[in-house]
């Protein structure tokens, strides 16, 4: 480089490929000798729901009027085989977080803004713990590879079962809660050693394939009574096949999670590198169903960065019954709020991009398990705000439903929405705006 005062002096440029992230992950590598290990779902720019856009109803589409015409929003999982299908009131749920990567207080927090809306909550990794149980109307009870805190009678306890084989921002991996957050509770309910770290198995000990997986939701299902729904949750990798697969097995419903789902901890690489965004998941997934005439039969619960009711009513137009959050859930409990920037500060972070759940250092009192952290979660209000937050994603969807002619959120269809981009248009299934094409159409 030239100096700065000759005439031809160029400007410092940095490189695209080796942007200041890049050259800071390599310099980390290099004085550590370990991956990095971080909490969240990806954060790189992938085609999300950004791109899709509603046609509102003019003259060849006729609205439904303001607040006063009706707009449903109940959606009933486990419609296929189950005594006792769940009821919601809203297409809204929550995703399972284990206690152990959120403390108590969370978990309660996050069964009364559940119940408040008439919805469910799901326990996640480690088991169920009396705070959830006894705060949630509507319990789904993970089951997951590792076993831990795996009991047959809080399994009866549960209004659904889950059976979790991948998760979006890991398929293919298990998952991570480090030994800073394994207290004597948390190792009592695990089985585990108090502060040792704790991997999780990334398939499950008891079977291998979907003939087995048959077998095990039968097993379920006979220790239920035969009374609870059986969810299986799959990572977006090969959502076509995945869904046929959990069908046949015997699911009564389907959970798709994609990549800009959150996770307590994992590999930064794997976050970012593994999986489909959510947006290439839903429309294979729902021609599966189709295929097997078993759409809204088996309902179809979509995952992975939704944030507002719009994100919720593209979900739904392009064929999923109910979308489930985790990460904005979390926002709404209180995490990463801008009143905590000063401690932010001190674990060399922002309000905003704080994701060292796994440090169990969390000033929000969430992902912790210190106990002078975790009494700064005041459960009642935090669960208020999850309430105000989930009425919030309910009325939006039902304004962009309205807005389109439907008196019922799941009457939103393929054909009420277009695509900004070619890969979006792709992904989604649906026109390129301005025109009637669709790249890839009938190629799943």
């Amino acid at each position: 480089m030239s100096s700065d005062h000759s005439p031809f002096y160029t400007p410092p440029r940095f490189s695209s490929t080796f942007d200041r992230d890049a050259i800071a992950q390599i310099q980390r590598a290099a004085a550590t000798g370990i991956y990095d290990i971080r909490g969240g779902g990806a954060k790189r720019k992938v085609p999300h729901f950004d791109d899709l856009l509603f046609l509102g109803a003019s003259i060849s589409r006729y609205p439904l009027e303001g607040y006063r015409e009706k707009c449903g929003t109940d959606v009933v999982l486990g419609t296929r085989f189950a005594k006792k299908p769940i009821e919601l009131k809203i297409p809204v749920t929550i995703a399972g977080m284990s206690f152990g990567a959120l403390s108590g207080n969370a978990k309660e927090a996050l069964g009364r803004g559940a119940t408040a809306m008439g919805t469910s909550t799901t326990t996640g990794d480690g088991g169920m713990t009396p705070e959830e149980r006894g705060h949630s109307t509507k319990l789904v009870y993970q089951l997951l590879p590792s076993r831990y805190g795996m009991n047959p009678d809080d399994l009866r306890k549960a209004d659904a079962i889950e059976v979790v084989v991948g998760q979006g921002a890991k398929p293919g991996g298990g998952g991570m809660l480090l030994g800073q957050k394994i207290t004597e509770r948390v190792a009592k309910m695990r089985n585990l050693p108090v502060g040792i770290d704790q991997r999780s198995a990334c398939r499950h000990p008891d079977w291998t394939g979907p003939d087995d997986l048959a077998i095990k939701i039968t097993e379920l299902r006979e220790i239920t009574n035969w009374e609870k729904p059986i969810y299986v949750k799959v990572g977006a990798t090969r959502p076509y096949y995945d869904t046929a697969l959990a069908v046949k097995s015997g699911a009564d419903v389907v959970v798709l999670d994609g990549m800009q789902g959150g996770t307590a901890a994992t590999q930064e690489v794997f976050i970012e590198h593994v999986g489909l965004p959510i947006l290439a998941a839903i429309r294979p997934a729902v021609q599966a169903l189709q295929d097997l005439d078993m759409h809204r039969k088996v309902q179809l619960i979509v995952s992975g960065g939704i944030r507002n009711g719009a994100d919720v009513a593209k979900c739904l137009a392009l064929g999923a019954d109910a979308v489930a959050i985790g990460t904005a859930a979390l926002i709404a409990l209180g995490d990463n709020a801008p009143s905590l920037e000063e401690e932010y500060k001190r674990l060399g972070t922002t309000a905003g991009a704080y994701d060292d759940w796994h440090e169990g250092r969390d000033p929000a009192g969430i992902t912790t398990q210190d106990p002078a952290l975790a009494a700064r979660l005041d459960p009642v209000k935090a669960g208020h705000r999850l309430a105000n937050y989930l009425a919030v994603l309910t009325m939006e969807t039902q304004i962009i439903a309205r807005a389109c002619g439907k008196s019922h959120v799941h009457n939103l269809e393929p054909d009420d929405l277009v695509a900004l981009t070619v890969e979006s248009a792709a992904m989604a299934g649906v026109p390129l705006a301005g025109t009637s094409w669709i790249p890839g159409k009938d190629r799943y």
